[in-house]
């Protein structure tokens, strides 16, 4: 009887399988398509260059400045590391106190936009910041290293960015099945070689996915370093369009960035190699918590200086210009409470559908290896790479030409948010679909579940932490997001983000106050919902 009932459910499910697949490749194609159009822009613009365009690109200091960029990218992916998976370790698998406030306040700083930290750590390190002239009156002479050029680019973009790998590291570990970490302990093995060779090796899927997100978004960024005076290809494009008509020489210099972002990409796949990092059996239910004992406070201290840096010293400022100097004509409660409508609304609806949309693409590209589906995944990233005023700009120039019923339109500025920060969804999730054992759902399969059953039943609780994390990543970057928004809005749409940057742009710090300072609380309540389970047993 046994073998009737599977000769009978095993064509179903071969029939259910195709249609998923094909499903699944048909999404991702139509994702391609979109991702491609800011490519094909920069194409058209690259091959109508005449050789003057050419030649102001060669005479550009193109190389130095590749190298600089690389450069900036590669260490402030390492510092992420080096910031984010101990902070993660300490709050998902250790008896430290508060784990859960801890989760949240590791988490914020990449809530605050580029430009509001970089003045922030400026105002506070800077040769005449407040922290010098605390300072000054001591009978010892302290110095700090300077706050401009790379030094000052690799600070500021390493404290707005770590929170990338801290929360993919953090969703990865409350995935992780700690029947590995007890029997590494049952060997002899301590809580620190526990976690070097044991658990390390398991995280190398969720680190490299936030390291991905975070090297990227130092190539993309400008706010920090055209703060610091660093010269990068991003900071290159915005002087040449702010300074200039032809766009040719933008487009050469965002294939440029195309093209490293390629490099990266090939490098973490790389990465990734052949290993398997979900259990076979049924693994252990109960998570050992590691006592800190005399590191309790040690590790309390460091967390505490990490939070008081990359969230404190902008919060700071932000306050500091707010008490100083708003008043009531730059005040408007009512206009505030609708940016900050408009703000929540975007971000939401921009995260519900970039993770609708990442999870039928993880499915496909992490199940089957296939060229197809390595091409999906590397498109799927080529957004994230290019400044957000090239992607603006080339949106604009498809809707304008070729879609001109959503020009101008929340539909477009939704779109543009999407394919912009799809890759913090693709990375979290992936890393769950990484950590999920595939013979779970065959073996649902075999016993005559069906494919709905299968993911809303098994899949989808056991993909939550990376869901929760994706959602969170895309929601806190759409909230501080500008170019896109400022381009491609509806008329008359503003959200926190262009407020922001509508008074520090003339220089009017004080009213920039109030809309940064909800801008940062209203981040924080998602926080706390969308990542229940970080810092909890």
């Amino acid at each position: 009887m046994l073998a009737n009932t599977l000769w009978q459910i095993g064509p179903r499910a071969q029939s259910l399988n195709r249609q998923k697949s094909l499903l699944l490749k048909t999404i991702a194609v139509l994702l391609v398509v979109a991702m491609m159009l800011p490519f094909l822009h920069l194409m058209l613009r690259a091959l109508g260059s005449d050789a003057s365009t050419w030649e102001a690109y060669l005479r550009f200091r193109t190389f130095s400045t590749l190298i600089s960029t690389i450069s900036l990218a590669a260490s402030v992916t390492l510092f992420g590391i080096a910031l984010a998976v101990p902070s993660a370790w300490l709050v998902c698998r250790t008896d430290l106190p508060g784990r859960r406030i801890w989760a949240i306040l590791l988490a914020l700083p990449l809530a605050i936009p580029s430009y509001i930290a970089g003045f922030a750590f400026i105002a506070a390190l800077g040769p005449r910041g407040f922290l010098h002239q605390a300072l000054a009156n001591l009978p010892v002479t302290i110095s700090f290293p300077g706050i401009t050029g790379f030094s000052g680019a690799l600070f500021a973009l390493t404290m707005i960015t770590y929170p990338y790998i801290f929360l993919t590291t953090a969703a990865a570990l409350q995935r992780l099945d700690p029947s590995f970490e007890d029997s590494a302990r049952v060997l002899g093995l301590g809580s620190m070689k526990s976690f070097l060779f044991v658990t390390l090796p398991l995280l190398r899927p969720a680190i490299t996915a936030g390291a991905l997100l975070s090297s990227l978004y130092a190539l993309s960024d400008f706010g920090a370093v055209a703060l610091m005076r660093f010269e990068t290809f991003t900071q290159a494009i915005y002087v040449q369009y702010s300074s200039s008509l032809d766009r040719s020489l933008i487009a050469l210099f965002g294939l440029t960035l195309v093209l490293v972002t390629v490099l990266i990409l090939w490098l973490e796949n790389r990465s990734r190699g052949k290993s398997r990092y979900y259990r076979l059996g049924a693994g252990a239910a109960r998570r050992k918590t590691v006592a800190l004992g005399r590191w309790k406070y040690p590790s309390v201290a460091l967390l505490s200086l990490l939070a008081m840096v990359s969230l404190g010293l902008p919060v700071a400022n932000v306050l500091y210009w707010t008490l100083r100097g708003t008043s009531s004509e730059h005040l408007d409660i009512l206009d505030l409470a609708q940016r900050a409508f408009n703000s929540v609304a975007v971000s939401s609806l921009a995260a519900a559908a970039a993770v609708g949309v990442a999870i039928p693409i993880t499915t496909l590209t992490t199940r089957r290896k296939s060229a197809f589906n390595t091409f999906i995944e590397a498109a799927s990233y080529s957004g994230y790479a290019l400044p957000g005023i090239v992607l603006a700009l080339s949106l604009v120039f498809f809707a304008a030409n070729y879609a001109s019923f959503i020009y101008q339109s929340l539909l477009l500025l939704i779109i543009a948010y999407v394919l912009h920060f799809i890759p913090a969804a693709i990375g979290s999730i992936r890393t769950s679909w990484l950590q999920l054992n595939p013979h779970l759902p065959e073996s649902a399969h075999t016993l005559g579940h069906g494919s709905t059953s299968v993911f809303t039943r098994i899949s989808m609780p056991l993909l939550r932490p990376g869901i929760a994390a994706a959602a969170a990543l895309v929601f806190l970057s759409v909230m501080k997001e500008l170019p896109a928004t400022l381009l491609l809005g509806p008329t008359g749409f503003s959200t926190l983000a262009t407020s922001i940057w509508a008074f520090t742009d003339e220089a009017m710090f004080a009213p920039a106050g109030p809309p940064a300072l909800l801008l940062l609380a209203l981040a924080s309540l998602p926080m706390y919902f969308l990542l229940p389970r970080l810092g909890s047993q």
